[in-house]
Formats: structure tokens, C-alpha cells, sequence
């Protein structure tokens, strides 16, 4: 490919990415003209429709039959069905994240927003110390960092921004607005995150993605790489960590769980051991979604077979 084809190809790739931002853009201009609860249900609506009919919901189907091999295709297919809603609901409850977090937040269950285990939110800001919080992409994840932040607890997030350039500034935009500092998974973000635990501070992790170059581990009993950036700053700054999670309720309430501290796996030598607790993550998270599968991102090539498909 010739200089003047690939700057060709460039720009044809950058006008696809701007169009494509401008219709998402667009859609959340509209969404945000109605009501917050009409507008997230408006959107899950769409999703049932649109989902399985899209390139991913095949993916989606696999993923499921390799995990839940056990369930009738009937649930499979159900699920999936739940989970496009879910990541729509997600999608639309950016839009309208002001208004969630100026609701009722509490601890008894009470508000539209229930958070059990706020006593170590409590504790790590009575008592600082460098911490590490773990999740995975189920509920809307998007609101531990958040409402951590209203508790008066900065988590510094790492995040993989969106592929489309545009999309991922204007989000990158809104996170920070809610939820401190962020840092975009690419080369130099351990370091930063390093700097953050060296600070005395708090970083809160995504743990589910594929990694290529990860741990060998397993999830669901099928072999997966796993990222073991958790497991190295665990040994370097011997800190606490955290396992949380977002939970979606019914009438439009979340439940956010903040676990106790787990016990990081260590070898005869007493040094971290790097795949057992890579493993342990993902015993954490499997567990998470075996309890409500259709809160999970199935579309994720998390076993890396799409090319088999």
C-alpha cells in the first residue's frame, strides 16, 4: 500500500468514526430530552431488538453454550436477551447519572442506591492506606468508582477507552467529572497506578478482559489469559484488596457489595504467586456471574474464539 492509498484508507476511517460517534451522540441528545426512567427503559427496549440481530449476538449465543453448557438454549438465549437490556440501561444511565447519584444513597436498602459493606469505605478513609479495588463489567460498574467518590473516597480507575476515538472523549469527559482520576489501560498505565499505591492512595481495577500475553488460568473450566498487573501490584505494595461489585435490582435500584479484603495467594517462599491469585480473581468474578448471568458482558471474546466463528 502506497503512501497516498494509506492516507486514503486513514481518512476513510476517521470519517467512519466521526459519523458513528455523531449518531450516538445524537441518540443521547434525544434520550435526554425524556424522563430519566422512561428514557433507560425506552433504550433496554431497543436492545432486546436490536442486539440479536447484531455480528456480536452470535459471539454472545457461543459464549454462552461454552460457560452454561448445561442450560437449554432456551435460557441461553435469554440471558442474552437480559444482558443486551443490561448494557443498554448502562449506556443510557450515563446520560442520567447526576440525577442517580443525587438519590437517596444508603446502607438500609432504602434508597435507589444500597450499599453493603460502606464500613470499609468508611475505614479506608479514617484509616488511609494504599488499597486495590477489583470488579468486573456486570451492573452498572460504572457507579462503584462514583459513589465511592460521594463517600469521599478518590479511587483512581483504570479504564480501556472505546475504539472510536471520538466516543471515547466524550466519555472519558463524563467519567471525570464523577469519578476522580482516571487512567487509560495502555503502555505506561501500571506505572501510574504504582505512583497512585507509592501515594498512599486507592486504584480500582477491571479484571475480566482478555489479556493476551496474561496468566494461564480458567474461567467457567475453559482456558483463559488473564492479566496479572492486580497480582503484581498486590506483591509490590503488599496492600489490601477489595472485591466489589454492582448488582441491577428491580424498579431501576442497584446494590453495590464491597467485600472483605481477600486473602492474596502466596508460594512456599511466602512471595505473591502470580497465577494462583490471577486464578482467584477469576473464581471471584465466575462466581459473580454464575449468580446473575445476565447482568455480565457476554459479547466480550473473553476465551478468544471469535476467530472460530
Amino acid at each position: 500500500m502506497n503512501l497516498f492509498t494509506t492516507r486514503i484508507a486513514i481518512r476513510i476511517y476517521k470519517t467512519k468514526n466521526w459519523i458513528v460517534a455523531q449518531v450516538v451522540f445524537a441518540v443521547l441528545a434525544l434520550l435526554r430530552l425524556l424522563p430519566a426512567r422512561k428514557a433507560i427503559r425506552f433504550t433496554e427496549k431497543m436492545a432486546y431488538r436490536i442486539g440479536p440481530k447484531t455480528a456480536r449476538h452470535k459471539l454472545v449465543l457461543r459464549n454462552l453454550e461454552r460457560a452454561f453448557p448445561e442450560k437449554p438454549l432456551a435460557e441461553r438465549e435469554a440471558i442474552a436477551l437480559d444482558m443486551w437490556g443490561n448494557m443498554a440501561r448502562l449506556m443510557a444511565e450515563y446520560i442520567f447519572v447526576d440525577e442517580m447519584i443525587d438519590n437517596d444513597i444508603d446502607e438500609d436498602g432504602n434508597g435507589l442506591i444500597e450499599v453493603l459493606g460502606a464500613e470499609r469505605f468508611h475505614d479506608l478513609i479514617e484509616n488511609p492506606r494504599p488499597f486495590i479495588v477489583f470488579t468486573a463489567h456486570s451492573g452498572n460498574f460504572e457507579l462503584l468508582p462514583i459513589v465511592a467518590a460521594k463517600y469521599g473516597l478518590n479511587v483512581t480507575a483504570m479504564f480501556r477507552p472505546p475504539n472510536n476515538p471520538y466516543i471515547a472523549k466524550r466519555l472519558l469527559s463524563a467519567r471525570r467529572t464523577h469519578m476522580g482520576r482516571l487512567v487509560p489501560s495502555k503502555a505506561g498505565a501500571a506505572w501510574n497506578l504504582a505512583g497512585v499505591l507509592e501515594a498512599g492512595k486507592g486504584v480500582g481495577l477491571l479484571v475480566d478482559q482478555k489479556f493476551h500475553k496474561g496468566r494461564k488460568t480458567q474461567f467457567f473450566g475453559l482456558k483463559v489469559h488473564t492479566n496479572p498487573l492486580l497480582a503484581k501490584l498486590a506483591r509490590n505494595y503488599d496492600c489490601d484488596v477489595f472485591p466489589a461489585r454492582s448488582i441491577r435490582l428491580p424498579g431501576g435500584r442497584f446494590r453495590l457489595e464491597i467485600e472483605p479484603a481477600i486473602t492474596i495467594p502466596r508460594d512456599e517462599s511466602g512471595h505473591v504467586d502470580m497465577t494462583a491469585t490471577a486464578q482467584l480473581l477469576n473464581d471471584k468474578v465466575e462466581s459473580w456471574v454464575r449468580e446473575y448471568p445476565g447482568q455480565w458482558m457476554w459479547f466480550h471474546d473473553r476465551w478468544n474464539i471469535k476467530h472460530t466463528l
